[in-house]
């Protein structure tokens, strides 16, 4: 006869529910590509591959998320974003 045996875990809200805040950029008709790459490399620390990989998806898709985080670390680099021209917003 086998014994089952129950575990409990406790488990904070916060890590339950992730980080949920992202910046999200939107395509426009007026950055080129090396802007946004520069731009992404500068203000989210992105590499030069994901920078790229970025601009590449918010140009065909339309839009990506580019940076999640908690929100106070997240609202100064979408300004940064903002400030450069950038289309972007914190979900």
């Amino acid at each position: 006869m086998s014994t089952i045996e129950k575990v409990q875990e406790e488990v904070l809200v916060a890590e339950a529910v992730g980080v949920n805040n992202e910046i999200v950029l939107h395509n426009d008709d007026v950055n080129t590509f090396d802007h946004v790459i520069d731009t992404l490399m500068r203000v989210c620390k992105h590499d030069e591959l994901q920078a790229e990989q970025c601009a590449i998806l918010v140009h065909y898709k339309g839009q990506c998320t580019v940076k999640t985080g908690p929100i106070d670390q997240l609202k100064p680099q979408c300004s940064a974003l903002l400030d450069a021209g950038l289309s972007a917003e914190i979900i």
